[in-house]
């Protein structure tokens, strides 16, 4: 769906870019698959140096969230297309966040668990999978329609 006009080509690789924060926050969540499929490992590879400096940076999320909140989604002079992706960005964010509370609580079972391998591997299919849907929607110019998230996103957004 186009919405509010045509993109330019910036806009829809500025749209993009967001989504690497909900990627390389689910990352964690990938150890099991990524030990059960290790030539999929291989498709991460480029995140590497972005996972160092995310992962030695203490606070880099926080911060990297409040910035893109902050900067990008309030700030009305940035085109619509922009300020979607990186809300929707932001609330996948917070959905892995949240599942990393929930891994926190339910730390009492064993670690290598079948329940907590399914949760981790389950956590990170879908985040991943959200990510490079919404990411190949904006490089087409599309608005990328996640059921209950983008009903988020529109409720958070002036129009």
């Amino acid at each position: 769906m186009t919405w509010r006009g045509s993109t330019t080509v910036k806009d829809r690789i500025f749209a993009c870019l967001p989504y690497l924060l909900p990627v390389v926050e689910v990352f964690a969540f990938g150890q099991f698959f990524l030990t059960q499929f290790p030539p999929v490992q291989y498709l991460f590879l480029p995140l590497l140096p972005l996972l160092r400096i995310y992962y030695g940076v203490r606070y880099a999320g926080l911060i990297i969230f409040f910035a893109l909140f902050i900067f990008v989604v309030r700030n009305e002079k940035i085109s619509h297309f922009i300020r979607f992706n990186t809300m929707q960005a932001i609330l996948l964010d917070i959905i892995v966040f949240l599942f990393g509370v929930l891994t926190d609580v339910v730390g009492l079972l064993p670690a290598g668990g079948f329940a907590v391998q399914t949760l981790y591997t389950t956590v990170f299919l879908g985040i991943v999978a959200a990510c490079v849907y919404s990411m190949i929607q904006s490089l087409l110019g599309r608005y990328a329609e996640i059921p209950a998230i983008s009903d988020a996103v529109y409720m958070q957004l002036p129009r």
